[in-house]
């Protein structure tokens, strides 16, 4: 019997979302196509994964898929497509058969980062004696575009507790195994973080970049600019 990896040589891109913030410009097109510096969103999202050299690429889609598909037809990826909405810890549940065994990355399709590449930390700091998830989290004054008061308090050992600190990136590492313990077809990632964390396998990392929300019109040209002049 193949051992199970240990660590992750796969990851999910979230794209199958509705884009409701983003009004009008999803109107025709699912949000991963909007364009930012004169890309669509997933491209963006892709250079950061092309250098990783992982081995399965899936790309989940629901929302008017037919512009993404056409897109990605000529990418190195796979598609999970969900005749319904299941967010992000259904629609990675469906997906596991493409991703194959082991811990996995899992990204969301709707941001941009200016430095250093967030999958090669997060997999340069990966512990799987340890860890069940490591999230990118990045400091709310490096947040850019976003509007809430962070997410989750980042301890001395790194471990994450849910508080007004620093803001979840949309990156991950992720043991998918609690998934199958979870009844309902659609549901948040949320809930087995949740039950990470109080046995302490719920652990983050700060970005020491940039990191733009682009979730909402107002967020393309904040992110043209972060990238255009950084660090201002």
């Amino acid at each position: 019997m193949r051992d199970r990896p240990e660590t992750p040589d796969a990851l999910m891109l979230f794209a199958a979302g509705f884009g409701t913030r983003m009004g009008a410009l999803t109107a025709d097109r699912p949000k991963p196509m909007i364009e930012v510096a004169g890309r669509p969103l997933i491209d963006h999202a892709l250079d950061l994964v092309a250098p990783m050299d992982l081995s399965r690429v899936v790309v989940n889609t629901h929302y008017k898929p037919a512009p993404l598909h056409d897109h990605l037809s000529q990418r190195d990826v796979m598609i999970s497509h969900e005749d319904d909405i299941l967010e992000t810890g259904g629609g990675l549940r469906k997906a596991l058969p493409l991703l194959g065994e082991g811990p996995v990355f899992t990204m969301n399709s709707d941001a941009v980062f200016r430095g250093p590449n967030p999958l090669a930390l997060l997999r340069a700091a990966w512990r799987p004696g340890e860890m069940d998830a490591l999230l990118l989290c990045v400091p709310l004054e490096r947040a850019i575009g976003h509007t809430g008061e962070g997410d989750f308090l980042l301890g001395q050992d790194g471990q994450l507790s849910r508080g007004k600190g620093e803001v979840y990136a949309g990156i991950q590492i992720l043991d998918p195994t609690g998934l199958n313990e979870i009844d309902q077809p659609a549901f948040s990632l949320n809930l087995l973080w949740n039950r990470m964390q109080p046995e302490g396998r719920l652990f983050g990392i700060s970005y020491p970049g940039q990191w733009c929300d682009v979730g909402r019109p107002e967020g393309i040209a904040l992110a043209e600019e972060m990238l255009e002049f950084p660090d201002v």
